[in-house]
């Protein structure tokens, strides 16, 4: 790993960036969702993951209604800075189905 430094991220042309959630501790691929400048903005400053829906079109806090909150250990940009690692503590299950990950089901 390299030293920390502030990287810009580039957003795609809605203006978003895929966000890949990690579990801290069990390294567990928990979700896949988009920050917008905003979400990336509000997740740096306040500790608590932030996401843009895009079916909704606004900022929601992961767990702000479920209680499943995603609290911030470390954020991480690839290469071509168009993709984000959030590395988290999770308060609960991470997917909507009450599975711990969204990806529970394998394909044959």
């Amino acid at each position: 790993m390299t030293e920390e430094e502030f990287i810009t991220p580039k957003y795609d042309a809605a203006g978003l960036i895929p966000a890949i959630v990690q579990d801290d501790d069990t390294n567990a691929v928990l979700m896949v969702a988009w920050m917008n400048k905003e979400a990336y903005d509000l997740t740096r400053h306040t500790g608590q993951v932030h996401f843009w829906s895009r079916s909704r079109q606004e900022i929601w806090r992961k767990g702000a209604t479920s209680g499943n909150t995603l609290t911030l250990v470390s954020l991480w940009i690839d290469c071509d800075a168009d993709t984000l690692l959030v590395r988290v503590k999770p308060a609960g299950p991470a997917c909507h189905t009450g599975n711990t990950t969204c990806f529970y089901r394998r394909v044959k």
